[in-house]
């Protein structure tokens, strides 16, 4: 038995007790005021259940928005893909002219590059690396 439910009992007693002091017809009011203590310690309890509660949402959905997004849409992809295309033209033309064929091999190497390691970063599934997600875990520490 906890404290609340001993001083529920002590003003049960009391009321007891008091109904006998004061007779019957004061049974009513007694009755009422016993309820209304009872009805403010549900009605505590029921409030710190709903605030634990909310807390424990507040904190699911903080840590939810801390979790990284997925970032591979197809916007990201294409948009990706035509820099790089953009971009491989004047790095061609600049390494061609500067260092003829192996310039630009060398240019050709850094745009491949770039964009292995994009889809890399986007699917990471593909070069079997897994993130921590897929196995149940969670990225916090």
């Amino acid at each position: 038995m906890d404290a609340r439910d001993a001083d529920l009992k002590k003003d049960l007693d009391a009321t007891l007790r008091t109904r006998k002091e004061l007779g019957e017809e004061y049974e009513s009011a007694l009755v009422d005021s016993f309820l209304e203590k009872v009805d403010q310690r549900i009605d505590g309890a029921v409030e710190r259940r709903v605030r634990r509660q909310l807390a424990e949402q507040q904190m699911t959905t903080a840590r939810d928005s801390r979790s990284p997004k997925p970032t591979d849409t197809f916007g990201e992809r294409f948009g990706f893909g035509i820099v790089s295309l953009v971009l491989a033209i004047p790095l061609s033309a600049i390494g061609g002219g500067v260092a003829h064929l192996p310039g630009m091999l060398v240019a050709w190497a850094g745009i491949v590059g770039v964009n292995v390691v994009q889809v890399a970063r986007t699917n990471p599934d593909l070069f079997g690396r897994r993130r921590r997600r897929d196995r149940g875990d969670t990225w916090e520490d």
